[in-house]
């Protein structure tokens, strides 16, 4: 009725455990540890790196009874139905008992039988009251919200202010509802509204403000079911691991809840992320659900397509449940911009070890990029951190072998002012080049690549945005979007995040409030048919590529830099060069003409390119010198 979470490992699937035989790799420290103790400890490490690091407990010697249940019924009933009653109602064989001890021992055995099905049908009841419960939930508020736009959209205005007063009041209500829906069925529901209220893009600001509380707002798994899934999925108690366990979590989200502990091995202090225990029984029915009312949407407002919504949470949901994969992307993207801590600041917390359900990792803390008292508490240039948040997403972007973090809000990020102990001396020349905090990065669950192609088609686009060369910008935003000359002054809003005016003009300019405001109205105005549309046609990977832009912005204006967004266009441009270089040297290379034509082509590519650098750099020695001198 209901497919497992996670299959059975493939033939040659490499595990967590093997990212643990290179010598600097985090998995090795637990193992090291835990081989000291011959006694508990081997058996401690042998378990939590078990063969059974990829599989589901469903896979494991004893699944999960729920799971049983619903995934194995129509195989497995006639054969437990069969064993059950033989056992019930065979004669009991006991040498020199009477009939009063037969009877006896038959009478157990019917009334444990009784009492297992028993058991099976309730659990089953609750599992179907609170499916109908749920879906009931999500028909009724979908059936309403469908009713109240059709009212409103089909209702004749004395006027355009009218209408979009009527519109706005509709979104308003409809919005509230669909919260309320959310945040009572939970799971992916919620994660679903997280994505919505990140959308400024694309949905009304009623829609995306009524949701912007689900990013903190999430229901807690109960201690007790915590408890049970560490047993299942280790075969280990809580207490065997960790010398000390805050029951508490620190931090709750969509799909996992986090909680402190105390490695009983290092005494080292680790951050430990649960999967939520329910999230197993429901998922399934829920995808379904989102299915059925994004293809209502589909049919009864066709000018407002959302099924590419459903197949992008569908595609993903599944990946990201999977911890041990979210623990491999944390190693790579920690190996990679290790190298650059120097541009970026960026910090990924070092992983421990890891299960499908369970992720256990260094405990790292900061303040949210918005804290602005944390970050003048702490003497940490606002200005200094914009222009990381700049180059780590650019580099995401950009840089090839790469990948874009697929969940870039400011929930997932962390400013943390770096004591003095781990400072440079005051007479190091590295102390003034280096940075006073770390952006530390959490949630690598899920990651996207882009490919070479729409790479360097979104680079050329983005040199021309600079140059203000719109034929250029139609050209290739035609090319890496599939943006035709129509929806180009709409699609041209929604990349840059300003009016047509602006982005094809001034878009070095800081965004005014009247501007904001007559977006707005723009999209109320009848443009959100036509923007739902447009993105409905463009790859998934271009979506992303616009949320992340989207975070960017907003992230560099909840700063309140002195910068004005100048500097992070100069940032990316030094990228977009970058990639466009590497393009124009493959071409030349594969030039059949003489060796003085290749020559001059690569310099004047290598001139192009050096033009943009030397903007950034000259910039950088300015900002430099005014934090120098307080400037």
């Amino acid at each position: 009725m209901f497919r497992p979470l996670f299959s059975a490992p493939r033939a040659g699937r490499p595990s967590i455990r093997h990212l643990g035989n290179h010598p600097s790799s985090p998995f090795t420290h637990l193992d090291s540890l835990l081989r000291s103790k011959p006694s508990q400890s081997t058996n401690v490490s042998r378990k939590l790196h078990s063969g059974r690091t990829h599989s589901h407990p469903r896979s494991s010697t004893k699944p999960n009874s729920r799971q049983w249940r619903f995934w194995n019924s129509s195989n497995n009933s006639s054969t437990r139905r069969r064993s059950f009653f033989s056992s019930a109602f065979a004669p009991p064989v006991i040498p020199g008992s009477g009939k009063t001890v037969a009877a006896a021992v038959s009478a157990v055995g019917l009334t444990g039988s009784v009492s297992y099905y028993y058991d099976e049908l309730e659990s089953m009841i609750s599992h179907l009251y609170i499916s109908s419960e749920r879906s009931t939930r999500i028909a009724v508020a979908a059936a309403t919200c469908f009713d109240d736009y059709r009212r409103v959209l089909g209702k004749t205005y004395a006027s355009e202010d009218e209408r979009a007063a009527a519109l706005s009041a509709c979104h308003q209500r409809c919005a509230d509802r669909t919260y309320k829906v959310l945040e009572a069925c939970a799971g992916i529901y919620i994660k679903i509204g997280q994505h919505l209220s990140a959308m400024t893009y694309l949905l009304p600001p009623e829609w995306t403000s009524t949701f912007i509380p689900l990013q903190d707002r999430c229901p807690v798994s109960s201690i007790e079911s915590i408890r049970e899934m560490f047993s299942k999925d280790t075969g280990l108690q809580i207490e065997d691991v960790f010398s000390e366990f805050d029951e508490t979590p620190i931090g709750i989200a969509s799909l996992a809840q986090v909680h402190t502990a105390t490695l009983k091995e290092t005494g080292e202090r680790v951050a430990v992320k649960f999967q939520h225990p329910a999230l197993a029984e429901f998922i399934p029915l829920d995808l379904k659900l989102t299915q059925l009312v994004f293809s209502a949407i589909d049919r009864f407002f066709p000018e407002y397509p959302t099924m590419w919504l459903y197949h992008e949470l569908d595609q993903s949901i599944f990946v990201e449940l999977d911890f041990t994969q979210e623990a491999k992307n944390a190693v790579r993207t920690q190996k990679y911009f290790k190298k650059l801590k120097g541009e970026t600041a960026m910090r990924v917390p070092n992983i421990i070890w890891s299960k499908p359900r369970i992720l256990v990792m260094e405990y790292v803390t900061g303040a949210r990029p918005d804290n602005l008292e944390y970050l003048d508490k702490h003497n940490i240039s606002r200005n200094q951190v914009s222009i990381c948040l700049s180059h780590i997403f650019n580099t995401m972007i950009f840089t090839p072998d790469v990948r874009i973090h697929c969940d870039p809000h400011g929930g997932n990020l962390a400013i943390r002012a770096l004591p003095e102990s781990e400072r440079p001396p005051w007479y190091s020349l590295r102390r003034y080049r280096e940075h006073n905090f770390e952006i530390v990065l959490y949630d690598h669950g899920l990651y996207r690549d882009v490919p070479l192609a729409l790479r360097r088609s979104y680079s050329r686009f983005w040199l021309a945005v600079i140059d203000s060369d719109v034929a250029r910008m139609r050209q290739y935003a035609k090319e890496f979007a599939g943006i035709t000359d129509a929806q180009f002054p709409l699609f041209a809003s929604a990349i840059t995040g300003r009016d047509f005016t602006s982005a094809t003009t001034s878009i070095m300019s800081r965004r005014s409030r009247e501007e904001m405001q007559r977006m707005a109205l723009a999209i109320q105005g009848g443009l959100l048919p036509n923007l739902i549309q447009l993105l409905a046609g463009v790859p998934s990977i271009v979506l992303l590529i616009l949320k992340t832009n989207d975070l960017t912005r907003a992230l560099d204006e909840g700063l309140h830099t002195s910068l004005g967004p100048e500097r992070t266009f100069l940032i990316m441009a030094s990228y977009c060069a970058r990639t466009v270089l590497d393009e124009e040297k493959e071409k030349i290379s594969e030039l059949k003409v003489a060796a003085p034509v290749r020559f001059t082509k690569l310099i004047g590519a290598y001139a192009r390119f050096y033009r943009r650098q030397f903007k950034v750099q000259f910039y950088d020695i300015a900002l430099w010198f005014s934090g120098i001198f307080n400037l």
